[in-house]
């Protein structure tokens, strides 16, 4: 059957199970039961202490098909996957769901676990690299799930996925499994996504390379959610935990969407004391944070909050009085793991705070203004971060959905034609984003604003800003790029894209 975004979704998927169809971004606002916490009492006689991984291993429940978890604050310089893994298949374990926040190319050595067996379904807000590619060429036995930042702590804190082992990064760590990410030689700052895994998984494992003497002075995750900690020589390589892009472009025409962008929210009528904003850290996305900053110094504009993955340059806007806080899930860059650090209005929230949709009010509710990218977006204002132009799994949501959904004008930037390919398409390839949760397309070419903002169309009538249709838009880069040759896939679904309440709003097919 086709849902509402016009996609053809069976009612059944084999490996999934049974679909929830999408039916727009409020129709579950149902809240839901959290589950109860598994407690376990440990005696002053106990030791969490553990030195050899394969020591532990010994004193864990493993399984065939339990389900074990992972956050990705280390980004593309985790170690602790890939090394739990290798144990894991050394001894002979089958068919694990692996519960990562993100999969990233350092995680490549996953492909032969899912050739062999070992690995059958894999749960991430974000996949790219080899793994990516081997889902997209039908290497998982099951269907992948790609969800929401929010969405995965819902998944958990219902219980509608049990974690059986958690396993989580801790740059630094105290014998007892007091925890922070701020201090050591893999800092990374907030961990955000690691918070639902503690709280939920029925047994927590902290794996550190920084241990300090009891108690640790600064803790995010507390001693009374961790059963083990296991002390090895390195986490994580920090070049990798500070990876993407976090540079404003330099590309004249992406400077011209920033540009273009800071305008138009300036005209919007956002832009005013108390605002709260979030941007990614892409190169347009910071670019047009800097042109705001400009705008704030000089009409001395002082906003409520930032939020989301935190920048340098976000921080630097908070040090100079432009934002009296700053919510951050997961640092991008070391100044924002310094700032994590030191400032107390730099605060830590977990995945659930910052995006879930049915708890009792997610930070993203609060925000006005996000900047988001896309790889495509339709004319009904769909937008696809999941797939590239060749249809092959490249990103996946994160919190692009739950911040569409939360704010009170999503604006997406980016380039018209890029490489002779259009970002605006009749159909994306994939439904990442709904199109009735965002307002408006930035690109060098115009801006067009969605129809469903009947206010921002009166509002822009006599702007001076180059205000067009999508499909003015999309005629523009046609005449540029030509007719696109479809993408060509085969029946087989390798991976299901859930909306954060759960519900799917499009399925990922084997590439040809």
């Amino acid at each position: 059957m086709k849902n509402i975004l016009g996609r053809e979704i069976p009612e059944f998927i084999e490996g999934y199970g049974e679909v929830k169809q999408y039916n727009g971004y409020l129709s579950n606002t149902q809240g839901v039961i959290k589950k109860d916490f598994k407690f376990k009492a440990i005696t002053p006689e106990d030791s969490k202490l553990n030195n050899s991984l394969e020591a532990l291993m010994d004193k864990l429940p493993l399984r065939d098909g339990m389900v074990i978890s992972f956050h990705h604050h280390l980004r593309n310089g985790d170690f602790v996957l890939n090394m739990v893994m290798e144990e894991i298949a050394k001894r002979g374990y089958k068919d694990i769901t692996i519960a990562a926040s993100s999969i990233f190319p350092c995680h490549k050595g996953l492909v032969k676990m899912l050739e062999d067996g070992t690995v059958t379904q894999i749960y991430a807000a974000y996949i790219s690299g080899p793994v990516a590619e081997a889902i997209s060429n039908g290497k998982l036995a099951k269907p992948a799930v790609m969800h929401t930042h929010g969405g995965r702590a819902r998944i958990f804190e219902s219980g509608e996925k049990t974690i059986d082992i958690a396993f989580m990064a801790a740059p630094t760590s105290d014998e007892y499994g007091n925890i922070n990410g701020v201090d050591g030689k893999s800092a990374c700052g907030a961990l955000g996504y690691a918070h639902t895994d503690a709280e939920l998984a029925n047994i927590v494992v902290a794996i550190t390379d920084n241990l300090v003497e009891y108690p640790n002075p600064t803790i995010e995750i507390n001693q009374t959610l961790v059963d083990y900690v296991l002390v090895v020589d390195a986490i994580g390589d920090p070049k990798g935990i500070v990876s993407g892009t976090t540079q404003i472009t330099k590309n004249p025409i992406g400077l011209k969407v920033a540009d273009l962008t800071s305008k138009f929210i300036e005209e919007s009528g956002y832009l005013k004391n108390g605002m709260s904003f979030q941007t990614g850290a892409g190169g347009i996305s910071l670019a047009v944070a800097a042109e705001l900053k400009n705008i704030m110094k000089n009409k001395e504009i002082c906003g409520s909050f930032a939020s989301g993955g935190i920048t340098g340059y976000i921080v630097d806007m908070y040090k100079e009085g432009l934002f009296k806080a700053l919510f951050d899930v997961q640092c991008f860059d070391l100044d924002a793991i310094k700032s994590a650090k030191e400032n107390p209005a730099h605060i830590t929230m977990s995945a659930s705070m910052y995006a879930n949709a049915n708890n009792k009010g997610a930070v993203v509710n609060k925000l006005d203004v996000v900047i988001l990218g896309a790889t495509e977006m339709d004319t009904n204002f769909n937008v696809n971060v999941t797939t590239g132009s060749n249809g092959v799994i490249m990103g996946g949501s994160g919190g692009h959905s739950d911040t569409a959904a939360g704010s009170k004008l999503c604006i997406i930037v980016s380039q018209l034609v890029n490489s002779r390919i259009s970002v605006v398409k009749d159909k994306v390839t994939t439904v990442t984003t709904p199109g009735e949760t965002v307002d408006v397309l930035v690109t060098e070419r115009g801006i067009a604003i969605n129809p469903l903002r009947t206010d921002l169309i009166e509002k822009f009538k006599d702007s001076k800003l180059p205000i067009k249709t999508i499909e003015e838009l999309r005629e523009i880069a046609r005449n540029m790029t030509g007719q696109e040759n479809e993408i060509e896939f085969e029946d087989e679904i390798v991976a299901v894209v859930e909306y954060r309440d759960g519900t799917v709003v499009d399925t990922i097919k084997k590439i040809k």
